[in-house]
């Protein structure tokens, strides 16, 4: 291994350091406190080396990783929401009487493999960061939680329709390695594009979109969603909504836009068919629920659907707007989730929609932040959201994927309806008697 190769990996090798430390920690002595300040010290000198190496980028380490300009910002944008993640968490699970430690090596280890996934260069690297992120997840939706048995119901559920995505994925990559005799990325979708399609290839392929389509939770591998964000931890579910999408998300724009998805007809159309799916049937059924969680899920699928029309719109203009967009995602979902996880306490969670009753007469600065997220969320102007949706919009005409932006327009008028739902709820209060109680969950 070379100095280069040192310096480059500093980021992902303080991550891996800060995992081990707090291993280690727990081994000798039991502290949430300390196990949680470990975790926030070790991203922040992850943050520190991202930036120390921009000058050596891009480079390769191997044949293996490729750390670049657009992997340093999805990796920045996973340690940032992993931040986020520990902060709530640290009040979240302070509230209960589970040894909490373990749980911030699970999120540490988490973002290794989003970390890796985001810069791999190689179908090996791809599959070890994609399965350390989900071997992490398990474990943090079914974190113990005193007299909840739902989280453990989401983590099998996740567990295994997972494993049968992950065995899909590895299975289809057999397929296209035996057609192409390629693993390195950039090779296997070059190959893609100059050999002429045959039966493995598009065999291997439908395996790996699929398996691909279920991580990001995609029209119609998205069953697992509801369930898994409504068993899950507040934080947990936001995390998952966020990172973990945003890291399949940032691997696909690296390696298979714009020229691979656009030699093969059938993967094209194959993915515009899953991301009109997405954004009709995410909204469709977020419109269904009562359950705030479950809702963000079903919202979660739709702005997949909006993401992958950037990712189509493809080159460097297709990059830009999905990073626009996930940057803007990722901070208003986390934001959603990380509302719901204040609002919690161990007896009771705040995530029904009659929970939301009267939360702007009882709390109102809890309503206004809520209110900003999801009116993000949906779009509207003045907001994070309405930029990113503004420029993937505008990248989709210059595409000229009108179709695609038609479902984008039906699907956001659906949006802001369950949006609309949550806000109209927290309002519900105000115009009665200010002595009423306010719902249990919420009450100051």
């Amino acid at each position: 291994m070379s100095s280069l190769d040192l310096v480059i990996l500093q980021p992902y090798l303080l991550i891996a350091a800060t995992a081990v430390a707090q291993m280690l920690l727990i081994a000798f002595r039991r502290s949430h406190r300390a196990t949680f300040a470990l975790g926030l010290a070790g991203m922040a000198a992850a943050l520190v080396a991202l930036a120390v190496v921009q000058a050596a980028l891009p480079a390769d380490s191997t044949v293996l990783l490729r750390l670049d300009a657009y992997a340093s910002l999805f990796t920045v944008l996973i340690v940032l929401a992993s931040m986020a993640v520990m902060v709530l968490s640290y009040y979240d699970r302070g509230r209960h009487r589970t040894p909490p430690e373990e749980y911030y090596v699970l999120l540490s280890m988490a973002v290794l493999g989003g970390a890796v996934l985001v810069a791999a260069n190689h179908f090996a690297a791809f599959f070890l960061g994609l399965e350390l992120l989900s071997v992490s997840l398990y474990g943090l939706i079914a974190y113990p939680r005193a007299r909840d048995r739902r989280a453990l119901e989401a983590a099998m559920k996740y567990l295994v329709l997972a494993g049968a995505a992950s065995g899909c994925i590895l299975f289809g990559g057999a397929l296209v390695y035996a057609e192409t005799g390629a693993l390195e990325l950039p090779r296997l979708t070059q190959a893609l594009i100059e050999v002429s399609p045959s039966i493995l290839s598009l065999a291997g392929l439908a395996l790996i979109v699929a398996g691909l389509g279920f991580k990001l939770g995609l029209v119609p591998f998205h069953f697992w969603t509801p369930d898994v964000y409504e068993g899950a931890p507040a934080p947990v579910a936001g995390f998952l909504a966020t990172a973990s999408k945003g890291a399949v998300l940032a691997l696909l724009m690296r390696h298979l836009a714009p020229t691979s998805v656009y030699a093969s007809p059938a993967l094209l159309t194959g993915l515009a068919v899953l991301a009109a799916a997405s954004m009709v049937g995410g909204s469709l059924l977020a419109l269904l629920q009562d359950n705030v969680k479950r809702m963000l899920g079903g919202s979660s699928i739709a702005h997949m659907g909006y993401a992958l029309l950037a990712f189509l719109a493809g080159g460097e203009r297709g990059a830009t707007a999905l990073a626009f967009y996930l940057v803007a995602y990722i901070a208003t979902m986390l934001g959603a989730f990380g509302l719901i996880s204040l609002l919690s306490d161990e007896s009771r969670r705040a995530e029904r929609l009659e929970d939301f009753r009267g939360l702007a007469r009882s709390r109102p600065w809890a309503a206004a932040v809520m209110t900003t997220m999801l009116l993000s969320l949906a779009g509207m102007p003045l907001t994070a959201g309405f930029v990113g949706k503004l420029a993937v919009a505008a990248v989709g005409a210059w595409a000229a994927l009108w179709p695609l932006l038609g479902v984008l327009a039906v699907s956001s008028v659906l949006g802001l309806v369950y949006y609309l739902r949550v806000v109209l709820a927290m309002c519900r209060g105000l115009e009665e008697d200010a002595g009423g109680e306010a719902p249990p969950a919420l009450s100051p």
